[in-house]
């Protein structure tokens, strides 16, 4: 099994302890959705793809855990790492790189590291995307525009 596919395993696992299947599903739909994002961006900018996989899958996985978003980028960095640590999937390289990603998730409008870039975009892109009759946050408009101009959407 690829390590990204062990990773899903191991996430899907922990989100089998949400008790209220909607939260669960909207769980699943959106870190997969995030991941899958990712990979179509990492692809398209020449990242590393699995890496960029990787971080879309943790990305929010501490907040749906914990119930909590105070502070989930942070937090869930730091869970991320642990987890990555736990299963031995990435050197240590590669864990900061994707943790730096969970770490930056939520600054919206700042610009880092090309991974973090990545997973912003790629969090709008299903917040945006996964329900297309909702407004896009008024936090999100900056890049989400800037995504549609690179995609051509209308």
């Amino acid at each position: 099994m690829s390590r990204v596919k062990d990773l899903e395993k191991k996430v899907y696992n922990i989100l089998e302890n949400i008790e209220d299947n909607e939260k669960r599903a909207k769980a699943v739909a959106h870190l997969h959705g995030v991941s899958l994002a990712a990979v179509i961006l990492a692809k398209k900018s020449g990242q590393n793809f699995e890496l960029a996989a990787m971080a879309g899958l943790l990305h929010d996985l501490y907040a749906y855990k914990s119930g909590s978003y105070d502070d989930h980028a942070h937090r869930g960095a730091d869970y991320a790492k642990e987890i990555l640590n736990e299963m031995n999937l990435t050197t240590p390289e590669e864990t900061k790189i994707i943790c730096s990603a969970i770490w930056n998730h939520d600054s919206k409008a700042e610009v880092n590291e090309p991974m973090d870039e990545i997973l912003k975009d790629a969090d709008v892109i299903d917040h945006s995307l996964a329900d297309p009759t909702k407004s896009v946050k008024e936090h999100e408009q900056a890049r989400y525009s800037k995504i549609s101009k690179e995609f051509g959407f209308s």
